[in-house]
């Protein structure tokens, strides 16, 4: 038996469905459809050369990977991958060929650190540090039950602040993109990013077709925004948030919580039954929040770090 690794191949309805059911089984915590797949390998930023891999064997997906380019950070040199095996298909070698793959791929493009995720397991670990990676922060993937579990009360805003969503931005939503720019300055990372093409962001988070306006929510003080909860859902009964953040002048005062329980009680008045986020896990206060949601954690991934030369 011979397991090949190939490119995704743009335009392939059955590439896209076979990358999205073997991510969902190794990695059921985040949202992945064939249409996002789809859509991330079409509307990527140029620079950052994105590209998913497949591993099949004998006309059998086993495996895949994505690697990049982390294009808008002020550092040049990042680089991503990340690999993903069948859990029932490992030990036969896709998940080695899947690295190496992008890792020749990555030097080519002048990549001089590689940045690789894997789930808190003895074996994962070791598959990162026999590659010549080393651990460095991690991060808890948490779940909520939305159709058995039971959310905080629905809060009022307090005086001067409003609960909006993102589809009352839809006809300037560069508000948004302002303040999503300003809270990704801080969030915990590896690696320093800066969201300053707008239209680049148009394209990757505005317009994702995972990105569900109505259930973003968004708190204003006069006029503007002030904290968010980003939202995705995956066209079924999964919903997840992606980002929460608060821009500096409006912080301590709950906003954040405020944006997020809200989106929470619309994503379960809309029928949604499971909630998912991410968090470093030293991100106090953001964990804190999360827990009085509900929230539980259900995995830890670790963060890799490789650098070349």
């Amino acid at each position: 038996m011979t397991v090949i690794v190939r490119a995704l191949r743009r335009g392939n309805r059955a590439d896209a469905e076979a990358y999205a059911r073997i991510r969902h089984v190794a990695l059921p915590f985040m949202l992945f459809t064939a249409e996002s797949v789809a859509y991330d390998l079409e509307r990527a930023h140029p620079d950052s050369h994105y590209q998913p891999l497949l591993a099949e064997e004998d006309g059998e997906f086993i495996g895949v990977a994505q690697m990049g380019i982390v294009y808008d950070s002020p550092e040049p040199g990042h680089a991503f991958l990340s690999v993903y095996t069948h859990p029932e298909r490992t030990g036969r070698g896709a998940g080695s060929l899947l690295a190496r793959t992008a890792e020749e791929r990555l030097v080519t493009l002048g990549a001089t650190k590689l940045h690789t995720w894997v789930l808190d397991a003895p074996a994962n670990r070791a598959f990162a540090e026999k590659r010549g990676y080393r651990a460095s922060r991690s991060a808890h993937f948490l779940r909520l039950d939305l159709a058995n579990g039971t959310l905080p009360p629905r809060e009022e805003p307090p005086a001067g602040v409003e609960l909006r969503t993102a589809a009352d931005f839809a006809d300037d939503p560069r508000p948004l993109f302002d303040l999503d720019a300003e809270t990704l300055l801080d969030e915990p990372s590896d690696v320093d990013r800066e969201f300053t093409d707008y239209e680049a962001w148009l394209r990757e988070t505005w317009h994702h077709p995972l990105l569900s306006h109505e259930l973003t929510s968004v708190a204003v003080v006069d006029g503007r925004p002030a904290a968010f909860s980003a939202a995705r859902t995956d066209g079924g009964t999964r919903y997840g948030t992606v980002m929460t953040g608060t821009a500096r002048a409006f912080r301590g005062r709950g906003l954040a919580k405020l944006a997020k329980n809200d989106s929470l009680h619309r994503a379960r008045a809309a029928g949604f039954t499971e909630a998912f986020t991410g968090n470093d896990s030293g991100n106090g206060p953001m964990l804190a929040i999360n827990k009085w949601c509900g929230y539980e954690i259900c995995a830890t991934e670790v963060t890799y770090v490789r650098e070349l030369g």
